[in-house]
């Protein structure tokens, strides 16, 4: 069949991330498959995790068994390509410099977690602007939610998976409570809502939602880059 002729058309994302932690890998089992082969932005996946197996990733090799779209280890200097999916690796604090440039870092454990979603946001925040879509799935704790709050002042979207259809729902339940996720939705609809938003004109300004004079981070920082800085 041929493709629909607006997926030929320029999205307005240049990126999306989708962070988790406990029971974001059966989330992201749901999300990937359901995403297809024209999708026209890079991914970055970043799960909080610890190295087990040096030089073989498992993670990349059990995600290639669900995703329609090539799953690759995120390298240091290389640029996301749109269509691809990048791992951030274990133990590593992922960042995006201009221009889609991936950095690493292996500066110390923000809030005890490494890789820290928080970093990975603001980043994307600082560089990209409107032009990406932060995604909050299952996790324990809060890690994500002061860089979606960055995410949203810079203009990009906030997806959250809803917390009932979660392992653990702190990171998503955090993120909601700071007023700035756009939708709050399970796993599948999820994968559905980046399609829309990437691939139909229009759909990015018709859906995205105005954070609300209350919304707040609900820790006080300035900013977490600061510790891989």
């Amino acid at each position: 069949m041929a493709a629909h002729p607006w997926f030929s058309l320029k999205s307005p994302f240049a990126v999306a991330a989708l962070v988790a932690s406990a029971g974001g890998l059966e989330a992201l089992e749901q999300v990937l498959p359901r995403l297809n082969q024209d999708f026209p932005v890079p991914l970055i996946v970043l799960l909080h995790r610890r190295e087990r197996s040096p030089g073989s990733d498992l993670l990349v090799r059990h995600l290639s068994r669900f995703s329609p779209l090539p799953i690759v280890r995120a390298k240091a200097a290389e640029r996301i390509r749109r269509g691809v999916v990048y791992v951030a690796p274990p133990d590593r604090h992922l960042l995006l410099a201009s221009g889609g440039r991936m950095l690493l870092s292996s500066a110390g454990s923000v809030r005890q977690i490494r890789p820290s979603a928080d970093i990975l946001f603001e980043s994307l925040a600082e560089h990209f602007g409107p032009a990406c879509i932060a995604v909050v799935l299952s996790g324990s704790l809060h890690d994500g939610a002061i860089g979606a709050v960055k995410i949203k002042a810079s203009g990009g979207m906030v997806l959250v998976q809803d917390p009932a259809t979660t392992f653990s729902g702190g990171m998503p339940n955090a993120t909601i409570a700071t007023g700035c996720a756009d939708f709050v939705l399970p796993p599948r609809r999820i994968a559905d809502a980046l399609i829309t938003l990437a691939m139909v004109p229009g759909a990015s300004s018709l859906f995205s939602a105005p954070a609300p004079g209350w919304a707040r981070v609900p820790i006080a920082a300035e900013s977490v880059r600061d510790a891989v800085e």
